[in-house]
């Protein structure tokens, strides 16, 4: 993408008279030299595999560790009986966070957005809000264009690699994406889309990179929630006229900055942080036990005495 910063769209889509997600679907036919029908087909296919993902998630299925799995059930079952303090819209916002990022896990079929790890966090707020207020699919399709542009830029300024830059990079990227999202499909400007981006990846900044035993499971999967809660608390404050006293540009400047600074053992590496907790070590001694008992089993039924 050409645009280097959010200014930057925001600049285009005044001078031409358009929306922001105008502006990224326009600038997506350039790069790919494609129409504006093939290029809406292609990003409605992505947000139609996001509803499958969510409609096809199996409360049973675990993760080949054990350590995930289940959890969306359980919250799902807590909101239906009212249990939960969050309200309804909150409630189905982290089941759907949770059973997105455990089907991660599982090794089913989602859509990174931007990332695998933080996959839950954009399907999340937009599939309940779809649901929530009865919206338009062909609206949903625009606020994934909204999103892209906002995740495209960060990945040009700073990244969205757990590994160059922690976690921050990946559930706080996908929750600016997604409160910009919101933001556009609650009626906002441009400049607002801006402070909610700004004012969610500030929320997140430092956020650590540490899963144990080297999984995209353990903190990953509940980060989600943190991300798609805070995507929508984001777009909250934006609509009600809260500003970023920080440009959402600077800050993602700022993340940049912060995860260079980050210790390697809290950038995915799995050598700090919860990885290095006592329980995060015992976890992985067993999981790298099991992972050799298997392997053994394997090797002995392929070479039978």
């Amino acid at each position: 993408m050409s645009y280097q910063s959010l200014e930057e769209i925001v600049k285009a889509a005044k001078t031409g008279g358009v929306t922001f997600w105008e502006t990224i679907l326009m600038e997506d036919m350039k790069n790919r030299q494609v129409g504006s029908r093939e290029s809406v087909a292609q990003m409605r296919t992505m947000y139609r595999v996001m509803k499958e993902a969510d409609a096809s998630y199996e409360r049973r299925k675990r993760s080949s560790s054990l350590l995930v799995g289940g959890d969306g059930g359980r919250i799902e079952r807590a909101r239906q009986k009212g249990m939960l303090l969050s309200g309804d819209f909150i409630a189905q916002v982290m089941e759907k966070a949770v059973k997105m990022a455990e089907s991660n896990a599982c090794m089913k079929r989602i859509v990174a957005a931007p990332t695998a790890g933080s996959c839950g966090v954009l399907p999340a707020v937009l599939l309940t809000y779809e649901k929530q207020f009865s919206e338009r699919e062909n609206r949903m399709i625009e606020a994934m264009y909204v999103a892209a542009g906002i995740g495209e830029v960060i990945a040009a300024r700073a990244s969205i690699s757990g590994a160059e830059g922690g976690c921050q990079a990946e559930i706080g990227s996908a929750s600016a994406m997604a409160a910009g999202a919101l933001v556009y499909l609650r009626g906002g400007d441009d400049k607002t889309i801006c402070h909610a981006v700004a004012i969610a990846l500030k929320n997140l900044l430092g956020l650590a990179c540490d899963p144990v035993a080297g999984l995209v499971e353990v903190p990953c999967v509940k980060r989600n929630v943190v991300g798609a809660v805070n995507a929508v608390t984001s777009c909250d404050m934006a609509m009600a006229g809260v500003k970023s006293v920080i440009p959402a540009d600077e800050v993602i400047d700022a993340m940049r900055q912060i995860g260079r600074a980050m210790p390697e053992s809290v950038r995915e590496t799995a050598e700090g942080g919860l990885a290095a907790t006592a329980t995060g070590i015992r976890i992985k001694k067993e999981i790298q036990q099991k992972h050799q008992e298997e392997l053994e089993k394997i090797e002995s039924a392929a070479n039978p005495s």
